[in-house]
């Protein structure tokens, strides 16, 4: 069984920065996890993701201005988001799978209950 649990959402004016951590219960040993967001009105949308090879996906409007990493003995996965604008504002998810041939979409089993993010202009 895994369990997610995201930290260190909050309101950031726009160009701030702001690290989202998330705590992974169960083995990290996980074939792909993922940030996942949720601008209010929209679908979710694929942030970043790594995998178990460490291999990362980012989504086009956040390269060069986020950053995923896992740390496997703290067993957190982290967002880096610098730079940030309003139209990042959202839900952010943390997300597992552990066994998909698949890593970068947003299709997981597992998820977060999120961690709100505010970015004012």
């Amino acid at each position: 069984q895994i369990q997610l649990a995201e930290s260190g959402g909050g309101s950031v004016q726009a160009g701030g920065s702001l690290r989202l951590s998330c705590e992974v219960s169960g083995p990290i040993n996980i074939y792909c996890l993922g940030w996942v967001r949720q601008a209010p009105g929209k679908e979710r949308e694929a942030v970043a993701s790594i995998d178990s090879r460490g291999s990362i996906n980012y989504a086009d409007s956040v390269k060069d201005r986020f950053t995923i990493s896992l740390d496997n003995a703290k067993k957190t996965l982290y967002l880096q988001m610098n730079t940030l604008r309003s139209d990042d504002t959202g839900v952010y998810y943390c997300a597992a799978d552990p066994h998909s041939n698949f890593c970068g979409g947003t299709i997981y089993p597992y998820w977060g209950q999120g961690t709100q993010v505010l970015v004012s202009s």
